[in-house]
């Protein structure tokens, strides 16, 4: 097999542990050490809110996605309702959103005073495209939300020119894709603003909850940092209304530390997903994900589809698998957007994939011992 990343024949019949979805203790252990004495002094200092650590990973984390601001805050739903409202996308103005995403990408929407628009996705990426945001946008929307789902972008390039034709701008939903690209250029900086989440589970996840809004416009950022503090730039000074929404100093030590070798941990998920392509080649019953052409994907979840997926599901985890199940009900079928009155067959794609995809164990420490064990009961049970 070329350019095989298989490297051992592991006898499987002696493989029986089980295989944790993701392993976040030993990303910790890689790291502990190194930031011990970092928050050890935050916590002798009391130095819990701004300060250095978090100057230092908004600048370096900036750089990373290739734009002049990153406003660390507190959550990656606050940073997609903070991109909203600098852009002034409130007040019942119209948001396209994919159904098939987490439903934080149109809970932002609503919490900042706009009105969702849904929008089915495309097949193969199960992502917005041109075609799907061609059939879904109106005269009426104002931004067009490109979720970067799974670990790659969204074609923002091709959706760009469609949302431009109805005066629409496009905000990039980067909770998944931190280092991934697209035709090199970093997720975060495709379009005028993208908000992102340091979530524990995500590819950069800090020891708690975290976000961050990007953007290389300098009246943007500026206002997402008064917004992000109660709408104020001097203590008592409110010059607009806001809330409260900040990352931790903590979090930044954490997270400065996990940037610096993030390359690194997706360059082994791409070999991790490398490698369940050439496991599953040749599996009927099972189809493996798409990356688009242009794409660097960064593999933060490796969802196939099949058949009967809950038997598969319950099966596995029988064996001590442990896969997952990412979005089983579409955001327009959840009981929180009951009130727009859409039904099952509104958006088909994304309602075909949802009752099919099975997301398989995928982080940085994932062993190919694993992965084999991993597919050798997918293929019994498909």
């Amino acid at each position: 097999m070329t350019n095989s990343v298989l490297t051992s024949a592991v006898p499987v019949e002696t493989l029986t542990a089980p295989v944790p979805f993701i392993d976040l203790v030993a990303q910790q252990g890689e790291i502990l050490d190194e930031i011990s004495t970092a928050i050890v002094d935050t916590l002798r200092r009391a130095t819990f809110i701004g300060g250095k650590h978090v100057d230092a990973f908004e600048a370096e984390f900036a750089a990373y996605c290739a734009v002049t601001h990153c406003i660390g805050v507190g959550n990656g739903t606050d940073a997609l309702e903070l991109a909203l409202r600098a852009l002034d996308i409130v007040d019942g103005r119209e948001v396209l959103v994919p159904v098939n995403s987490f439903i934080a990408s149109a809970e932002a929407v609503l919490r900042a005073g706009a009105t969702v628009r849904f929008s089915d996705v495309d097949d193969d990426s199960l992502l917005l495209d041109r075609a799907t945001v061609e059939r879904a946008i109106t005269d009426e929307t104002a931004a067009v939300m490109a979720v970067h789902l799974y670990g790659q972008t969204a074609p923002v390039d091709q959706i760009l020119p469609v949302a431009g034709r109805h005066g629409a701008v496009v905000i990039e939903d980067a909770a998944q894709s931190q280092g991934a690209t697209r035709y090199g250029r970093p997720a975060g900086s495709l379009s005028r603003i993208a908000g992102t989440s340091f979530y524990p589970g995500k590819n950069l996840g800090a020891a708690g909850d975290g976000g961050a809004v990007l953007t290389s416009d300098d009246h943007l950022a500026a206002r997402v940092r008064r917004i992000a503090s109660h709408g104020s730039t001097e203590k008592y000074v409110h010059d607009e209304f806001g809330f409260n929404s900040r990352l931790d100093s903590i979090q930044a030590i954490v997270l400065r530390s996990k940037l610096a070798r993030l390359d690194a941990w997706n360059e082994a998920r791409r070999v991790a997903a490398r490698r369940y392509d050439e496991l599953l080649a040749d599996v009927d019953g099972v189809r493996t994900p798409v990356t688009l052409a242009g794409n660097v994907h960064n593999w933060h979840i490796y969802s196939v589809r099949v058949e009967d997926r809950d038997r598969i599901l319950a099966g596995l985890h029988a064996e001590g698998i442990g896969a997952a199940l990412h979005y089983p009900t579409p955001i327009h079928l959840t009981g929180a957007f009951r009130h727009l009155g859409l039904a099952r067959g509104d958006f088909p794609v994304a309602e075909r994939a949802a009752a099919q995809l099975l997301s398989l164990p995928m982080f940085p420490h994932l062993t190919e011992a694993q992965q084999i064990r991993v597919v050798d009961v997918l293929k019994r049970l498909v």
